[in-house]
């Protein structure tokens, strides 16, 4: 691949977990292109950053050949990217440019994986979940592999996300309705919203924590070859009752009228974690591997506030795709870049429980 004059495009650059990348990368010496869909919001950052931009919207093709052939990596922050991810992968294949993205959703991880031999021609890498999804919960999944090769039963759990930005909020409000997923026997199973409930002990506190569908449902496969997955996030008992009654009310949140009325509010009222509680803020995650001998392993990590670790690993993994040393293909980050790649993020702490 030539060498570019700037090494990557952050997408969707002033959305809350773009602006921060942004910033970080500025902090680290880089001078990305900026990009996205409204000028009005994006020419400020640039202007404030002295970087070079361009507003278009995905569905632009010429320019976004235009964007995409002055750099080496696209880092994509713009979702929900069940609506986006499509349209940015396709460009980075026409112009063989390594994609990377925030996303946690399942359906995009399984779409991008199905692009593998598309990613090998274009001598391309497409690596989703570089952000708090899915990063310290896939190179925890692929440790505790090295630690139990034969396991057939894999479990995970988070604690410590604080606020939302604005665009998660947006995303869960779009999904809320199709409950839960786990994997069962290797392959993806539709299962209702918290769906299993368990007591977690994250260390520093135990929790009580429930199903949800995220991402490592599709990339612990990918990454670990383990045929059974369920993750839980703790949750606290009213945010329980409420995800079981989303259960029988899920119909009515895909209402035109209710979604739009729930998006102006999330719009209105989401700003994000403030700075303070970035700083301040800690995300614990869990694993427990079991083989059918009855033999377990667990494991712990502690990392810095979840989207103050998905600006730095993003921005790493750009950075280690930028260097051109990571074969082509799907992967995910701890296959691209190993089961330690999280212990790199300064603050990070891994642990096994005996």
């Amino acid at each position: 691949m030539p060498v570019s004059k700037i090494p990557f495009l952050i997408y969707g650059a002033y959305g809350y977990t773009g602006e921060l990348l942004t910033r970080l990368a500025v902090e680290k010496g880089h001078r990305p292109l900026l990009g996205g869909r409204d000028e009005a919001k994006l020419k400020p950052l640039a202007q404030e950053l002295k970087l070079p931009y361009m507003a278009f919207t995905l569905t632009q093709e010429e320019e976004v050949n235009k964007a995409l052939q002055q750099v080496n990596v696209v880092i994509h922050c713009a979702g929900p990217f069940s609506k986006t991810a499509k349209l940015m992968v396709y460009a980075c294949l026409r112009n063989k440019v390594h994609y990377l993205d925030i996303t946690g959703e399942i359906d995009v991880f399984e779409w991008i994986a199905a692009q593998d031999s598309l990613a090998k021609k274009a001598e391309i890498v497409l690596l989703p979940g570089a952000g708090f999804d899915v990063v310290p919960t896939d190179c925890l999944a692929a440790y505790l592999k090295t630690r139990l090769p034969d396991a057939q039963h894999l479990e995970m759990a988070f604690y410590g996300v604080q606020n939302m930005s604005r665009g998660t909020a947006l995303t869960m409000l779009e999904n809320m309705h199709q409950g839960g997923m786990i994997r069962e026997n290797g392959l993806l199973k539709k299962v209702p919203a918290a769906y299993k409930t368990r007591k977690i002990d994250f260390g520093p506190t135990q929790k009580e924590a429930v199903t949800i569908p995220w991402g490592d449902v599709s990339t612990a496969y990918f990454s670990t070859g383990i045929p059974n997955i369920h993750v839980f996030t703790a949750v606290s008992t009213g945010a329980l009752a409420f995800i079981k009654l989303s259960r029988y009310t899920g119909k009515l949140l895909t209402t035109p009228f209710l979604q739009n009325t729930l998006k102006k509010l999330v719009e209105s009222q989401i700003k994000g974690p403030s700075p303070r509680q970035r700083q301040q803020g800690r995300s614990y995650i869990w694993g427990e591997v079991r083989n059918t001998r009855g033999e377990s392993k667990i494991s712990r990590l502690q990392t810095p506030e979840g989207y103050s670790l998905t600006a730095q690993t993003a921005l790493l993994a750009a950075e280690l795709l930028e260097d051109g040393k990571v074969a082509p293909g799907f992967l995910t980050p701890s296959l691209a870049f190993g089961p330690d790649f999280i212990l790199q993020i300064p603050g990070t702490l891994r642990e096994d429980v005996q």
